[in-house]
């Protein structure tokens, strides 16, 4: 039987688990997903997902193959269609398999490039890249990065911009200008649900090189959190726009992955000169915030000290308790 978390927040929620190029048509790929084994295979109606066992003797099927349009077992050869039903046992070829013969199967989507996963019925689609469809922005992939960190730790961190100075010195900030502006955050509405996140505008900073260009200037940053691990900022100074697209996806409790596209409508640097950018930033993220303590974040304000600088991570911790998150925070 598949691992449930204790809440049902992000095992009902969509989490980017690998890009689309990295599922072959041949072969399958293993992923974790909330402490859970997925194998994901592309079958002829799509990419499919199954907790990552054979119901016989428990076998790796992500150490199988794909073979007429089915997934094989690696160790007695069964075949499963792409709905999880086993369709053939060779060592008994004439037998028609059992219905209970059967691979839990998940939810699973392929868009913005990613393989998107539900291990339960979530009630919202994929959260929404507003840049994706804009041809005024071009569109670069970055990551995944490695966190051995919580989720909801590492989205306050990408909310944080008082850090800005002292992890990312002589890049998005400066020590001698470590100021943060007045703005307010608030728990947005939404027309679906009541509950469409958090937003936060109008953080105002200086940034010696906000994007790899070396051309520092004062940065306006407007902050969204769409889904609990999915948030999103466009900075913009004189006319420009630079929007980053960021989610995370908990493998466990205290380990992550990070995955992010950078959305830019200026800059003559290449690809390669914006992900080496935003490697260099992401990998001074890493050590700092694997060693907060507790690791797991306080949905209790009172456990820790709070700044009016902190208001954004304030309202975002305000509506993760709002949801009812246990997985990856303390309630």
């Amino acid at each position: 039987m598949a691992h449930v978390p204790s809440d049902p927040v992000l095992f009902d929620d969509w989490h980017v688990v690998a890009r689309s190029e990295q599922l072959e048509a041949d072969k399958p790929l293993g992923v974790s997903l909330l402490g859970d084994d997925v194998v994901l295979w592309r079958g002829k109606d799509g990419v499919a997902a199954f907790r990552d066992v054979c119901i016989h003797r428990g076998a790796r099927l992500s150490l199988g193959k794909v073979r007429d349009c089915t997934l094989v077992c690696p160790y007695h050869g069964w075949h499963y269609d792409q709905q999880g039903q086993c369709t053939h046992i060779p060592a008994q070829p004439n037998m028609v398999p059992p219905k209970k013969a059967k691979a839990s199967t998940y939810q699973v989507k392929e868009k913005y490039g990613w393989i998107w996963l539900s291990l339960g019925n979530p009630a919202r689609d994929v959260p929404v890249f507003s840049e994706w469809e804009d041809d005024s922005f071009r569109k670069v992939h970055v990551g995944p990065y490695s966190f051995p960190a919580s989720g909801p730790r590492i989205i306050e961190n990408f909310l944080d911009v008082a850090h800005f100075p002292f992890v990312h010195e002589g890049f998005l900030g400066d020590p001698t200008y470590p100021e943060i502006d007045e703005y307010e955050a608030e728990i947005a509405p939404d027309d679906a649900s009541g509950e469409y996140g958090v937003i936060a505008r109008d953080i105002s900073v200086f940034q010696p090189d906000p994007d790899g260009t070396g051309e520092g200037r004062r940065i306006a940053y407007t902050y969204k959190v769409l889904r609990p691990l999915t948030a999103t900022f466009v900075k913009s100074s004189a006319g420009a726009r630079f929007a980053m697209y960021f989610t995370v996806t908990p493998r466990t409790e205290r380990t992550s992955s990070v995955w992010a596209y950078i959305a830019m409508d200026y800059s003559t640097l290449t690809d390669d000169e914006i992900r080496s950018f935003q490697d260099m930033i992401t990998l001074q993220d890493v050590p700092v915030v694997s060693s907060q303590r507790p690791e797991l974040i306080a949905l209790d304000l009172a456990e820790e000290l709070h700044l009016r600088s902190d208001r954004i991570s304030i309202a975002y911790r305000k509506w993760l308790r709002r949801l009812g998150l246990r997985y990856g925070v303390l309630a």
